[in-house]
């Protein structure tokens, strides 16, 4: 693995005795994917001031995960919550991380670390996607006359293509678009340029692409491609630094920490 930037510094240990949180991040050679990690990871901190917030990489990036916990450890952390920074719960929440995390922990025996949940699905990121469509000129009241293809990265795991599935049916229901499709960068189908073109041979009036991803990088590029490829009328940002992603790691962090014995039912939140 090559590395491209550094993590930004861990914040001092926290007073209360909280413990420390992990951000585990794909990696990417694209140095935008990393940017955007430290400037979500930014957001969390003045959200939890005196949270000790890392950041470690599956690939490509540095420091990678077994780095950045002994880090953390050589600082005097003995609990880390791993929060991996993904949309979805497929191979590398499955696999990698906990594979990383083993790596790592069987060289610190006296550090604990708990995986937190994946971050979706979840309503905050649903209202993440609206507000980056209104941000690309989606107006109030379109809704009605609007298609959207929710544009996620893709999957080889049936369960993450399922949740995918779910996800914009649900979102339909709640938000009254008149469709919602799902459509996948990679391994799986449909790519977006079809479920524009689908939604389009439908009869639907407007048309709009969410990217489903946390970070640019080579699979956003290629929904955002896509979505240019078949002429749709409005294309949202990535999620990126959005509060409500970093408002939704804050309680997987919470949700992780509370299992400790220590502290009971004693609220994390800051």
């Amino acid at each position: 693995m090559r590395p491209l930037r550094p993590c930004s510094p861990a914040a001092p240990p926290a007073a209360d005795g909280r413990p420390a949180l992990l951000v585990v991040a794909h990696g990417s050679r694209d140095p935008r994917h990393a940017a955007t990690v430290a400037a979500l990871c930014a957001r969390l901190r003045r959200l939890r001031p005196g949270l000790r917030v890392a950041t470690g990489h599956l690939d490509f990036n540095a420091p990678s995960v077994p780095q950045a916990l002994a880090g953390l450890h050589e600082e005097g952390a003995r609990q880390v919550v791993a929060l991996p920074l993904l949309l979805n719960r497929a191979f590398h929440a499955k696999t990698d991380i906990p594979g990383a995390l083993g790596e790592a922990t069987a060289r610190l025996p006296r550090l604990s670390v708990r995986q937190a949940e994946v971050l979706g699905p979840d309503p905050l990121l649903t209202a993440a996607l609206e507000r980056r469509l209104r941000q690309a000129g989606l107006r109030p009241g379109d809704e009605g006359s609007t298609g959207v293809v929710l544009a996620s990265a893709g999957s080889s795991d049936p369960e993450a293509i399922a949740v995918i599935a779910e996800i914009a049916r649900e979102w339909r229901l709640t938000t009254g678009w008149c469709a919602v499709r799902p459509a996948f960068a990679s391994a799986s189908l449909p790519r977006t340029a079809d479920a524009v073109r689908r939604l389009r041979a439908e009869g639907v009036r407007r048309v709009a692409v969410a990217p489903y991803v946390i970070a640019p990088g080579f699979l956003p590029d290629r929904i955002a491609a896509g979505a240019r490829e078949a002429g749709a009328d409005l294309l949202a940002p990535v999620l990126g630094d959005a509060a409500e992603l970093a408002e939704l790691m804050g309680r997987r962090y919470d949700e992780a920490a509370r299992r400790w014995p220590a502290y009971g039912d004693v609220p994390v939140s800051a």
